[in-house]
């Protein structure tokens, strides 16, 4: 089954006394329950245009895109915000957590904004989702007091505790030591596998890329088929 579908998809900006600037052209990409893509990209390359658009956060220039075969240019922006908070996660490498919160109430945000079981019951569904990331026992713990790798695993369990179909994941290991990257990547995975759940991974580092099944390589905002063997690129 098919959950995103990209078409010939360029985004172009305009810019003041100077030509305009394409940034993404003519990418074409298919995104099916899961999957598991790396996106292997320079610093300039695209990705953060690139991520934007598979999040629905931004919209085509020109070409096509479909988000369960809808297309996306005829969505409005809160059905937009509605398919994005419900079906998609995010993972950054900075791991964005709310300081002040603790790692439970942290990833209880996201069902801030569901409705039903979901929110009535959210404290109940977050901790079981700190469970199946091993922090349980950390769910009182301010982000101040986890470490990078404990940190991470609360911004994963935040990014799935409302079942996304999605889970984008941008540079997540980049501020993380080889060894807690890698067995972040591994529980990511794990976590995506038992929901079901597509994988996109925006990397520069090849290792990581590697861990995915399907691999694309963007550069100048060209996307191409790429094969495992990929050289290293700077972030």
């Amino acid at each position: 089954m098919t959950l995103l579908r990209l078409e010939e998809v360029t985004r172009t900006v305009n810019l003041i006394d100077a030509p305009p600037l394409t940034i993404l052209s003519g990418v074409n990409l298919v995104v099916s329950v899961g999957d598991r893509i790396s996106i292997v990209g320079r610093s300039g390359s695209g990705k953060s245009t690139l991520l934007n658009m598979l999040g629905l956060l931004d919209t085509p220039t020109t070409g096509e895109m479909f988000f369960d075969d809808k297309p996306v240019q005829s969505l409005s922006a809160n059905a937009r915000d509605r398919a994005r908070g419900r079906d998609i996660g995010f993972i950054f490498q900075q791991f964005n957590l709310l300081q002040g919160r603790t790692a439970l109430e942290n990833v209880m945000t996201p069902l801030l904004y569901a409705d039903g079981r979901q929110f009535w019951q959210r404290s109940k569904i977050a901790m079981e989702m700190l469970e199946r990331v091993g922090l349980a026992s950390r769910a009182t713990a301010m982000p101040d007091k986890l470490s990078g790798g404990e940190q991470q695993r609360v911004a994963i369990a935040r990014s799935l505790v409302r079942g996304p179909r999605l889970i984008l994941a941008d540079e997540p290991t980049g501020a993380l030591d080889l060894e807690t990257g890698a067995s972040v990547m591994q529980l990511l995975d794990e976590v995506a596998t038992a929901s079901g759940a597509a994988l996109v991974t925006i990397t520069h580092d090849p290792a990581i890329a590697e861990l995915a099944s399907t691999h694309f390589r963007l550069d100048h905002g060209l996307l191409t088929p790429s094969g495992v063997a990929v050289e290293a690129v700077p972030a």
